[in-house]
């Protein structure tokens, strides 16, 4: 399981604790100081009580399937590979290629074209975005739905919740003005209440610099994610393709270039939005979160292929060149 391989990360387990403390606190502050006192007697206190709750509830459903979920590990072999054929040919094999498979010298295995290894979880994962701690996982090619959904409801209860406390906070200054005539005549009254109004004032300014900072960041990672869906380029590939274009501008004619690596086919984009979030029917990008957020127990996306079975084994010619004797 995801979440045990990547117990022991301290960065990754505060960050998760953080992220349950956050949801609960905003919601305890929004239920008690703001929907009470300014709502308690309308029908808005219970309406705006269950749908703030609902996306908290949707946002933490996702956050668990995103930590728990595998996010696309390369399975380990059963018995050790050796792998001292495979480097005195290694010439012979850049020349010949191996349809993108590479391999892993910290997992000591194969890999798929476009996986890559994590030094937090100490796998291979296929298609890997980057190691969240958020979900103390990888995003990979088979959580990244999850985590996309995660962010989205995440940048949906910071926006209404700052919503929330903004409109409280008037009905509070509203109401304070048009009573200072009644509260002349109980000046006791006010002293005693008064730490308890800077208490609610506590709370408001804090829960409205946690979903500024939550809703900013959110929707830079969501973003993101959308753009590298889209462009069907994980950030690491990016840094990799940057890298192999500066050291090939730098690089004289005369020196040896490296081995060139056989492109991914480009895929049209709709096509690479219902790989992440699911092939059935036309996908909505408004809609698609709320449909796939309330069935979580369907399929994962992104399933390998039923005919590749070599991902244990590598391709047919590394296994040829490998374990034939």
């Amino acid at each position: 399981m995801a979440f045990v391989r990547c117990s022991r990360d301290p960065c990754g387990v505060i960050c998760l604790v953080l992220t349950y403390f956050s949801v609960l606190y905003a919601d305890y502050v929004v239920v008690q100081y703001v929907l009470i006192p300014a709502y308690s007697d309308s029908v808005w206190c219970s309406l705006h009580g269950s749908v703030f709750n609902l996306i908290l509830l949707l946002l933490l459903a996702c956050h668990a399937k995103a930590v728990f979920s595998d996010p696309g590990l390369v399975p380990l072999p059963e018995t050790a590979m050796d792998f001292s054929d495979l480097r005195s040919q290694s010439t012979r094999m850049n020349e010949r290629g191996c349809e993108g498979w590479t391999v892993c010298s910290r997992c000591e295995t194969y890999r798929p074209p476009r996986a890559h290894h994590c030094r937090v979880c100490q796998r291979c994962v296929r298609r890997m975005d980057h190691h969240c701690p958020w979900i103390n996982n990888c995003v990979g090619e088979l959580n990244q739905k999850y985590f996309i959904q995660f962010l989205f409801y995440t940048g949906v209860a910071s926006l209404y919740s700052l919503v929330l406390v903004v409109s409280s906070w008037v009905w509070r200054i509203r109401n304070e003005r048009g009573g200072d005539g009644a509260r002349t005549q109980g000046e006791g009254e006010e002293e005693e209440e008064s730490p308890g109004k800077h208490l609610i004032v506590a709370h408001y300014i804090i829960l409205l610099v946690e979903s500024v900072l939550f809703g900013v960041f959110v929707v830079v990672i969501f973003y993101d994610q959308l753009v590298s869906i889209v462009t069907d380029e994980t950030p690491i590939e990016q840094m990799k393709n940057r890298l192999m274009k500066k050291d090939r501008g730098s690089s004289s004619p005369s020196s040896p270039q490296p081995p060139h690596q056989p492109p991914h086919t480009r895929k049209p984009k709709l096509a690479l939005l219902r790989e992440v979030f699911g092939r059935g029917g036309a996908p909505r990008l408004t809609a698609a979160p709320f449909r796939f957020g309330l069935s979580l127990a369907s399929s994962p996306p992104r399933q390998p292929p039923r005919g590749r079975r070599h991902h244990l084994l590598g391709p047919p010619r590394l296994r040829r060149l490998t374990f034939d004797p």
